[in-house]
């Protein structure tokens, strides 16, 4: 069984707004063994709707369609489906139930004209919608299309997750006939082609019905291992054993095999450890206090964030001695260790990490380049010892790409000694 998502709106065509519903129901999909042949974006015009519903409908045995369902005029999804059809419109009672009493809870007037959002058309299956208004629906496409369904779901993302979770899912779940197990591999500090040649006996040696897919984001490369086949065993099976040769291979810079960020692994830890962190920034301007609190849970670690921009701020709060940023420079890694020092002085954490550096676009040098980024870890030991330990690195970005990269490098040295700490 394969599917293909049609995302409706001319605001996606104009790049007005991102789509994230395909990729949401693209994952979903995979959780039941059905894969995706193919995205489409249209347009609000009916024929562009018609034409990409028949095409979808011609080679997949699901077409599931977000937009286009709603009050505006604008959304013109159910009248096209009802005429390419031949179908006319019913009213469903427990939708016009569930509009009225949203509306109700509102202090707003349950009138006659929320009837029309309540009509699905005549043979559907009804999805509510939790979430909002527009009821969804699931159309059986015979006989035209025989053995093929089309759901229709609202562009609001909400609505359309909650439809997709508790009806949608459900229903092609038993129709699949195949099972699929993705697994994420969770790396930091490596690039694309490094990993690849660490892996490559691995990847030349993927049983039949498993893919590999690198997925390259801002701060580095992760990977996606997915099986498919018939029997779920086999499948789940294959998979865990791509997946452990992976970090057989890669174990250094893998740092979960489960969709989580790097940030949401070191709150664990610190969590786990009973340990309290915190950060002095300057490069940064606080994105790596921002990523930490992020995290549910993160009060339960985290004590306090300081960025000393300037360097007369890393003097004053944070004791950095002025003669070694003469001698060495604000970027350095005896300026980024008193940072730390300094900040797990002050700040009375079991364990902080620093950053200095620069961005870019500009104040790079020969010595010092545009993306060099200087990181320290202090911890302090059961007996009040302080050990401190600072690296350099360079990245090479944008001025964002690289307060993001700076960032990861800096949860990434905070996870290493964490895991080299004692329990």
């Amino acid at each position: 069984m394969k599917a293909v998502i049609i995302s409706i709106g001319d605001e996606l065509l104009k790049g007005h707004r991102v789509n994230t519903n395909a990729p949401f129901i693209a994952r979903q999909l995979g959780t039941i063994g059905i894969p995706v042949s193919r995205i489409v974006t249209c347009s609000d015009d009916p024929q562009s709707i018609r034409d990409s519903i028949i095409s979808a409908l011609e080679e997949s045995e699901a077409v599931l369609m977000t937009g286009g369902l709603g009050p505006t005029n604008d959304d013109r999804t159910r009248k096209t489906v009802q005429e390419l059809f031949g179908r006319g419109l019913v009213f469903d009672e427990p939708s016009f139930e569930r509009i009225a009493e949203l509306f109700r809870r509102r202090g707003r007037p349950v009138t006659e004209a929320m009837r029309s959002q309540a009509m699905v058309i005549e043979g559907s299956i009804t999805v509510p919608n939790t979430k909002g208004t527009a009821p969804g629906m699931i159309v059986d496409c015979a006989p035209r299309f025989e053995g093929r369904h089309l759901v229709l779901m609202p562009g609001v993302p909400t609505e359309m997750e909650a439809m997709m979770r508790l009806t949608v899912i459900p229903f092609f779940a038993p129709l699949s006939g195949s099972f699929i197990r993705h697994t994420p591999v969770m790396t930091m500090g490596i690039g694309e082609s490094q990993l690849s040649g660490m892996i490559a006996q691995v990847e030349n040696e993927l049983p039949p019905g498993t893919m590999l897919a690198y997925l390259p984001h801002a701060a580095g490369v992760s990977l996606m291992v997915s099986s498919s086949g018939t029997l779920r065993e086999q499948v789940d099976a294959e998979n865990r054993r791509v997946v452990e040769a992976i970090v057989e291979r890669a174990r250094l810079f893998v740092y979960a095999v489960r969709d989580v960020r790097l940030e949401e692994v070191v709150v664990e830890m610190l969590l786990e450890k009973k340990m309290t962190v915190a950060v002095a920034e300057s490069c940064t301007g606080g994105l790596l206090a921002s990523r930490l609190t992020d995290v549910a849970g993160s009060s339960g670690c985290f004590l306090q964030g300081m960025v000393t921009y300037s360097n007369e701020a890393k003097v004053a709060q944070l004791g950095v001695d002025p003669a070694t940023i003469e001698q060495h420079g604000a970027v350095s890694e005896p300026v980024a260790e008193q940072m730390a020092q300094g900040c797990l002085e002050r700040g009375g954490a079991d364990i902080a990490v620093s950053t200095t550096g620069i961005a870019g676009p500009g104040g790079g040098t020969p010595e010092k380049p545009v993306g060099t980024i200087c990181i320290a870890v202090a911890s302090r030991s059961g007996e009040g010892e302080v050990t401190v330990e600072a690296s350099t690195f360079t990245m090479h970005g944008d001025r964002q790409q690289n307060k993001t990269r700076f960032s990861e490098a800096a949860l990434r040295g905070l996870l290493v000694r964490l895991k080299s700490s004692a329990a």
